[in-house]
């Protein structure tokens, strides 16, 4: 099978889902690195018409959506399956992706992940206290949905790893960043558990910020 290749900027939770992916498929791919303020650029506009990241590039194939990316992953390279098979399981694994997307980043990750931690650690930026403190709320909302999604069971869609815990982990991951995560996160111990079960994963471990930037940089 041809490469993969993820544009992405390194330490982009969305990306660093995609590369996940590739790992746990034991797939061939490449870090394209794309630089922080080149977004809007005439070059990446090309590959991304709505200027975001990752876009994934494969046999002449380019597809760009965190999710569709994921989707496409596991159809093609099918095992091992990352999609339950039994429709309820199934359907929670598509619900638990849609509320990273919309409710874990939109409004909560997009300012205490920024805030706490991409502007101060690539941009020089002072985090804006007021900004996060309104986040929180919803913020507290979401942690406390995803910790009653997961119950009990090992990983979000039951027994097996799935595509949502492979999207909900760099999100979560960056939280444990921001002093943030101690009134968040910490509170809830099935997600406590969820994510040290996360880190034992080699998946995990080739995809942090580092290694990402290290690829990048080999690229």
């Amino acid at each position: 099978m041809s490469e993969f290749i993820v544009h992405s900027i390194p330490g982009s939770p969305f990306g660093r889902a995609v590369m996940s992916t590739l790992e746990e498929k034991g797939a061939r791919y490449r870090v394209a690195p794309v630089m922080p303020g080149t977004l809007k650029s005439p070059a990446h506009l090309a590959l991304h018409p709505f200027g975001r990241i990752p876009v994934l590039e494969h046999d002449g194939f380019r597809l760009y959506e965190s999710q569709a990316i994921l989707r496409y992953l596991d159809r093609v390279v099918p095992e091992p399956p990352l999609t339950p098979a039994e429709p309820k399981r199934a359907a929670r694994m598509d619900q638990v992706l849609n509320v990273c997307d919309w409710y874990l980043f939109q409004g909560c990750g997009s300012v205490i992940g920024f805030q706490r931690v991409v502007g101060p650690k690539l941009m020089g930026l002072t985090p804006d206290e007021a900004a996060i403190e309104a986040a929180m709320p919803r913020a507290r909302a979401v942690f406390a949905e995803l910790a009653r999604l997961l119950d009990t069971q090992p990983f979000f869609a039951g027994d097996a790893l799935s595509l949502a815990d492979l999207h909900v982990m760099p999100q979560i991951d960056f939280f444990t960043l921001a002093p943030e995560w101690a009134e968040l996160g910490a509170p809830h111990q099935n997600l406590v558990d969820w994510l040290k079960r996360m880190q034992t994963r080699p998946s995990f471990a080739a995809t942090t910020w580092e290694r990402v930037a290290d690829m990048a940089k080999a690229a």
